[in-house]
C-alpha cells in the first residue's frame, strides 16, 4: 500500500476521536431519555429524526459552499467544533427539549463538515489511492465507534451516572479540534463568487448519478441498528451483551473497510460495490431466515456480517463520486450523494418499523432484501447508460 497524504491520515484520526467521543453517548441516549428524562418512545424517534434530517439536508448546503470557494478547513473544524462543544451538554440537560436541541445542533456540525472534508480526501488522493484513502479513512471512524462504547462501559462500570459519562466525552471532542486545528494543512481554495454555479442533475457523470441513486435505494433498504438489536435480542442475546455486540460490529467494520477500498484501486469500484451489495442481500434473507432460534453464534455472526457488509462498499462509493466529478463540483456531488442517502434513510426506518410490527421481523428483512435488489439492479442499468 502506497503512503497515504498528511490530509488523509490526519482527517482518520480525528474520525477515530469523533466517533469515539459519538458513541460514548449514542447507545445510551434512548436510555437517557426514556429512563432519566422520563420521555417516551415518541420523543426519542423525534430526537433522531429532526437529528438526523438536519445533517442530511446540510450536507448538501455545506458541499456547494466549498465549491463556491468557502475555506474547507474552516469549514471542516467549524463541523466538529460545534458537534463536540454541544454533545457533551446534553448530559446536563433537565429536560427532552434541551436534549433536542443539543442533538439538533450536534447534527448541524455533522451536516457542515461531512461534504467538504470529502471534497479534501478526493483531492488530495490520486484516483489509484482513493479508494484505499477512503477505506482507511471508513476504517478508523468505525474504530472509534467502536472505542466509544467500551469507555462508556468502563466509566459506567466505575460507578458514573449517564450524564457523567455523557460530559466525559469532551475530552476526545477536544482533541478533535487540536488535531485539527494545528495538523490539518489549509486547502488551496478559490475566491467566494458570491453565486455559485447551478447544481444540474443532468451534468453529472452517469456513473455518478447511477450511484447515487443505487445508495439511496440501498439507505432505503438498510435494516437500522435497533432493529438489529432487537433482532439479537429476540434471539435470546441478554442486555448486558447489547454494548458488547455493538462494539463488535464497529470492529467488523473496521477490518473490512480498508481492504475492501484496496480491492477497489485495483479491480475497479463497480466489482466491489455489486459485490458488497449482493453479500448485503444474502445476509438480509440469512437475517429473514434467522429471525426465531437461540443459537448464539448464528446470532452474532449473522449480526457482524451485516455489519461487514455495510462497510465493504464505503470507501469504493466515496472514491467513485471523486473519481468522475471534477473538482470544482466535488462538494457538491458528495453532499447530493449523503444528502440522498440520509433522507431515503429515515423513510426506510418508518416502512422498516411497520412492517415488522404489522407482519413480523422476517417480513422486514424479506422487503429489505427486495428494494435492495432493485436497487443493485438500478446501478447496473444506469451505469451503463450514457449521460
Amino acid at each position: 500500500m502506497l503512503a497515504l497524504p498528511r490530509t488523509v491520515l490526519i482527517l482518520a484520526l480525528v474520525s477515530f476521536l469523533n466517533d469515539a467521543a459519538s458513541d460514548m453517548i449514542a447507545p445510551l441516549l434512548p436510555l437517557f431519555l426514556t429512563a432519566t428524562l422520563g420521555a417516551g418512545p415518541a420523543v426519542v424517534g423525534l430526537v433522531e429524526g429532526v437529528a438526523e434530517a438536519t445533517a442530511s439536508l446540510l450536507k448538501l448546503a455545506s458541499g456547494r459552499l466549498a465549491d463556491r470557494g468557502w475555506n474547507h478547513k474552516r469549514l471542516v473544524v467549524g463541523g466538529y467544533g460545534v458537534s463536540n462543544l454541544a454533545r457533551p451538554l446534553i448530559g446536563l440537560a433537565l429536560g427532552w427539549g434541551w436534549v433536542l436541541l443539543l442533538r439538533f445542533l450536534d447534527r448541524v456540525g455533522k451536516g457542515i463538515r461531512t461534504s467538504p472534508r470529502d471534497a479534501l480526501i478526493a483531492a488530495s488522493t490520486p484516483e489509484r489511492q482513493r479508494g484505499i484513502a477512503f477505506g482507511f479513512h471508513r476504517a478508523l471512524d468505525n474504530a472509534g465507534a467502536m472505542v466509544g462504547p467500551l469507555i462508556a462501559f468502563a466509566l459506567l462500570s466505575l460507578g458514573l451516572d449517564l450524564g457523567k459519562v455523557f460530559l466525559w466525552s469532551l475530552v476526545p471532542g477536544l482533541l478533535v479540534l487540536v488535531i485539527l486545528i494545528r495538523g490539518l494543512e489549509d486547502a488551496p481554495s478559490r475566491p467566494v463568487s458570491g453565486v455559485a454555479a447551478p447544481l444540474r442533475w443532468g451534468h453529472l457523470d452517469h456513473r455518478v448519478r447511477g450511484l447515487i441513486l443505487a445508495a439511496g435505494g440501498l439507505a432505503l433498504a438498510s435494516a437500522p441498528e435497533a432493529f438489529l438489536v432487537l433482532w439479537a435480542s429476540n434471539r435470546g442475546l441478554t442486555l448486558r451483551w447489547v454494548p458488547l455486540i455493538w462494539a463488535a460490529a464497529s470492529a467488523a467494520k473496521a477490518l473490512v473497510a480498508a481492504p475492501a477500498g484496496t480491492l477497489s484501486d485495483r479491480f475497479g469500484r463497480r466489482p466491489v460495490l455489486i459485490t458488497g451489495w449482493s453479500l448485503r442481500i444474502v445476509l438480509l434473507l440469512l437475517l429473514a431466515v434467522g429471525a426465531s432460534g437461540d443459537n448464539d453464534a448464528v446470532t452474532w455472526l449473522l449480526f457482524l456480517g451485516y455489519a461487514g457488509a455495510l462497510a465493504a462498499t464505503e470507501g469504493a462509493e466515496r472514491a467513485l463520486i471523486g473519481d468522475f466529478t471534477p473538482g470544482q463540483e466535488r462538494g457538491s456531488a458528495f453532499g447530493l450523494y449523503h444528502m440522498t442517502v440520509g433522507l431515503a434513510a429515515l423513510p426506510g426506518a418508518l416502512i422498516f418499523g411497520g412492517i415488522w410490527q404489522l407482519l413480523g421481523s422476517s417480513a422486514a428483512f424479506l422487503a429489505a432484501a427486495m428494494i435492495a435488489t432493485f436497487a443493485v439492479a438500478a446501478l447496473l442499468t444506469l451505469g451503463r447508460a450514457r449521460a
